[in-house]
């Protein structure tokens, strides 16, 4: 992998800062009566799933699976008593979901038994492994059906949030990566879900030892990497601490291409990736693994939120930005109330902005109406829609989880997909697709993205709502159908001209930008009735969204096609633009772009990881 380390790159985006039309704040001014009224329909949106869970046709799933989870777990504690011995710290109601019932079930349509992935798309195995302190940690290996030895397939561990989040609240990720070529793993972390409370020394989990989310997670990532030639280390180390039946080595050892690894976490569990992706970094701990002698994880995705750099502090291992990083954050957080001022819109770009800075690829978006629970899908937890509608004995569409899908799956092939496989062709496109996901970013926090596409230019952005042309950025526009959310996770690729336009739910702003692009979405079917609650603005490809206070442009551009359309301001140049000239500018948003990626070249040096 190549990674940018620029010494100019700060001038340069605070240039490009400087020079660019942002969208957010937008709408109304704040604490006026129509700012008021829009964000409590914007915090409304945080009760549509607990409200579409009361339907029937979810409650007629929803509480069978809770008690079968139940039987389940009573069941495994009468096979092997030792899942109830004083040294685990397991007990009926510890760790908190341990019986995977109630709101702890998660989406209960993605369940073996009901759900006819697991007999059509995938292979799973669950398995029992020891971490290095002896608890065991309940998991599960993922695989495309039919794919083999040889497969060289890509590879994406998952990590749960803290408390009450057990693995099969992010079974949504798990399948859709399946569905597009990945081998994945889940898990438990100790103190979590079906894994031990405590280490038989009485070391904890969760939340009471942080440090699990990422010690666990380098664990986890050796035993995926195991093989019967080079077994799961701490299987050995433990062996007869429990007469559970544990899993040596990875059963999907021989599908994997060892060189492309990415990590998934959330919550506590995003802070577990932002750790893990660090080490071997300048300024890092080195990898810890006992498999690798390097930090093997190329890609992250950290689901509410990226963690930003810094050195180490209160028992948390410094973070450097080392490998390409897309953050996802909520507005509202856990037990968030609404809004009684208008937030910081630079309040969630921090992490962003220090991978920027450091010339590491980096994408940060915030969910509009969104919660804490937008990825972890539990049952009666405030959040956005994720089961609006029930086809075929599926969820259908959603609001906050298919943008989380259709987002993480495009990240993870930008960076892990090969030519010839499904996503390759088409990450960049789904990345750049605005108009089709626009409408669901905050217009209270500025979405951002800083990363070269696959032909070397530049996508840089440092306010999405408000068009990127105008802000260096080559204009990609897409009319993709992966706004629609469905849960069937197949791409479809196709080609778009001129203005794109939203298939998803709300009120989306058309794209401006000129020249033909390709894009595609990932995700078929139909959208739920969920709408936007009141974006006031927020245009995919205009540079002066409603309510915004950017300066109009007295130049036209000329630039080529797939250039922006307008210039971003006349007269003399701000924050220090090189030339300060007046006048008509010509090709605004590809003069930025230009200028911006010769910066980043003529104070870079490129370095192989």
């Amino acid at each position: 992998m190549i990674i940018s380390k620029p010494l100019r790159l700060a001038a340069a985006v605070s240039w490009l800062l400087s020079s660019a039309a942002l969208a957010i704040p937008e709408g109304p001014a704040p604490n006026t009566p129509a700012w008021v009224q829009r964000e409590a329909l914007n915090y409304a949106k945080t009760t549509e799933a607990p409200t579409e869970q009361l339907l029937p046709a979810f409650q007629a799933r929803w509480l069978p699976q809770s008690t079968a989870n139940l039987v389940e777990w009573n069941q495994r504690a009468l096979g092997d008593s030792s899942w109830l011995l004083l040294p685990s710290g397991n007990t009926p109601v510890l760790p908190l979901c341990t019986t995977w019932a109630l709101q702890c079930a998660g989406d209960p349509f993605r369940y073996p038994g009901f759900d006819p992935f697991y007999e059509n798309e995938a292979e799973v195995i669950p398995l029992v492994i020891y971490d290095q302190g002896c608890a065991r940690l309940s998991g599960r290996v993922w695989a495309p059906k039919g794919s083999r030895a040889g497969a060289n397939l890509p590879a994406v561990v998952i990590e749960n949030g803290s408390i009450q989040a057990p693995e099969p609240l992010y079974w949504w990720m798990a399948q859709a990566l399946v569905r597009q070529g990945y081998v994945v793993m889940s898990f438990d972390p100790r103190g979590q879900g079906r894994s031990d409370q405590q280490t038989p020394s009485g070391e904890q989990g969760s939340n009471l030892n942080s440090a699990v989310f990422w010690e666990g997670l380098v664990n986890v990532i050796d035993f995926f990497r195991s093989t019967p030639v080079m077994p799961y280390p701490h299987n050995a180390s433990c062996a007869g601490t429990y007469p559970t039946p544990v899993t040596d080595f990875n059963p999907f050892h021989d599908r994997i291409d060892r060189a492309r690894l990415g990590i998934a976490g959330h919550s506590l569990g995003a802070t577990g990736v932002s750790v893990v992706q660090a080490y071997g970094g300048e300024g890092a701990e080195p990898w810890p693994g006992r498999l690798d002698r390097e930090n093997p994880v190329k890609v992250i995705v950290a689901w509410d939120s990226l963690r930003a750099p810094g050195a180490a502090s209160s028992g948390t291992p410094a973070v450097v930005a080392r490998v390409p990083a897309m953050g996802q954050t909520s507005e509202y957080g856990i037990g968030g109330t609404p809004f009684t001022q208008a937030p910081d819109p630079e309040s969630d770009k921090a992490a962003y902005s220090a991978w920027r800075d450091a010339g590491v690829p980096v994408y940060q978006l915030t969910i509009q109406g969104s919660t804490h629970f937008e990825w972890s899908l539990i049952p009666t937890f405030p959040a956005t829609s994720w089961c609006p509608e029930v086809v075929d004995g599926q969820c259908v569409g959603g609001w906050g989880r298919p943008l989380a899908e259709n987002y993480s799956l495009a990240w993870f092939d930008r960076w892990l997909k090969q030519p010839g496989e499904a996503g390759y062709d088409d990450a960049d496109a789904r990345l750049l697709a605005d108009s089709d996901w626009v409408d669901r970013y905050s217009f209270y926090a500025r979405s951002a993205r800083a990363f070269p596409k696959r032909d070397g230019s530049p996508a840089l952005c440092e306010d999405i709502r408000a068009g990127c042309g105008c802000q260096g950025e080559s204009s990609s526009s897409s009319s993709s159908s992966g706004a629609s959310g469905s849960t069937s996770g197949s791409s479809s690729s196709g080609s778009g001209s001129g203005s794109g336009s939203s298939s998803g739910g709300g009120t989306s702003g058309s794209s401006t930008s000129g020249g033909s692009a390709s894009g595609s979405g990932s995700g078929s079917g139909s959208s739920s009735g969920s709408s936007s609650s009141s974006s006031s603005g927020g245009s995919s490809g205009g540079c002066e969204p409603e309510g915004s206070s950017s300066s109009s442009s007295s130049g036209s551009s000329s630039g080529s096609s797939g250039s922006s359309g307008s210039s971003t301001g006349s007269g003399s140049s701000s924050g220090g633009a090189p030339g300060g000239s007046s006048g008509a500018a010509s090709g605004g948003g590809a003069l930025t772009a230009s200028l911006l990626l010769g910066l980043l070249l003529l104070g870079s040096r490129r370095r192989a990881r």
